[in-house]
């Protein structure tokens, strides 16, 4: 019977937590003076799921040259997903009102404060627990731009891994998925990230990397997106998954 990429990398998993365990349990005058941090529960689930989504995974070599793809929406211009941060889809929190920029600041932000007369959907102030860098950011509409929302899958890189072909509907829904796709974030962070995939960059938070990595390839599961072969490498490696395992999917 052949055993799956999938199954050994859950082996890897488990069997790594395990043998840190014991080796600690049983041998504690050899343990570091810092032992090495254990996975939280969160991490293991995170690694669990990136493990399954990488055996299903679509896997390129690398992002291929499609040219067309324009962010803007001025004349002359492509408007490749539609307006930035439009109401006009059908998804959560489409047609309610409220831009889809000020919907994810509303959902991901805490102590969270509306502009009068806006019916709560202009948000004005708020508190961010980044994930990217695991800082607390105070949000002020003033200083917008300290606070930025980011696609986990980037648009420009989507772009060329498929979505050049989809409908402009399927492409604005993309754009302003709220549950899968978009994730209020540090500013300066999200500028350096740019339209980079998990090849190229990963969040500064460590902890993070593994929950990022899984939310990025369940993106390109659920779009039916390729990643590359950096990207499963980066994925795994994140998640504490064997390179080697892995990329036998």
């Amino acid at each position: 019977m052949k055993i799956s990429g999938r199954s050994k990398a859950l082996a890897w998993v488990a069997g790594a937590a395990v043998a840190a365990g014991v080796a600690l349990a049983t041998y504690p005058d050899a343990a570091p003076a810092v032992p090495p941090p254990v996975p939280s529960a969160a991490v293991l689930q995170s690694a669990v799921k990136v493990a399954g989504l990488i055996e299903s995974s679509s896997v390129v070599d690398q992002v291929p040259n499609i040219p067309g793809y324009q962010r803007g929406c001025g004349k002359g211009e492509n408007c490749s997903f539609g307006p930035a941060w439009t109401d006009d889809y059908d998804g959560p929190g489409g047609h309610d009102g409220c831009d889809s920029r000020n919907n994810v600041l509303a959902q991901q932000l805490t102590a969270v404060e509306t502009k009068p007369g806006t019916r709560n959907c202009v948000v004005v102030a708020g508190t961010l627990e980044d994930p990217y860098t695991g800082t607390t950011i105070k949000f002020e509409k003033a200083n917008a731009s300290a606070v930025q929302i980011d696609h986990v899958y980037p648009q420009a890189r989507a772009w060329k891994m498929g979505a050049s072909t989809w409908t402009v509907d399927k492409r604005i829904q993309f754009a302003n998925d709220l549950d899968r796709n978009l994730i209020a974030v540090d500013g300066p962070t999200n500028g350096k990230k740019s339209d980079k995939g998990l090849d190229e960059w990963m969040p500064p938070n460590t902890a993070y990397g593994c929950e990022y990595a899984a939310r990025y390839l369940t993106v390109a599961r659920d779009y039916a997106l390729s990643v590359t072969t950096g990207d499963i490498h980066s994925a795994s490696l994140a998640c504490g998954l064997d390179p080697a395992i892995t990329k036998e999917k």
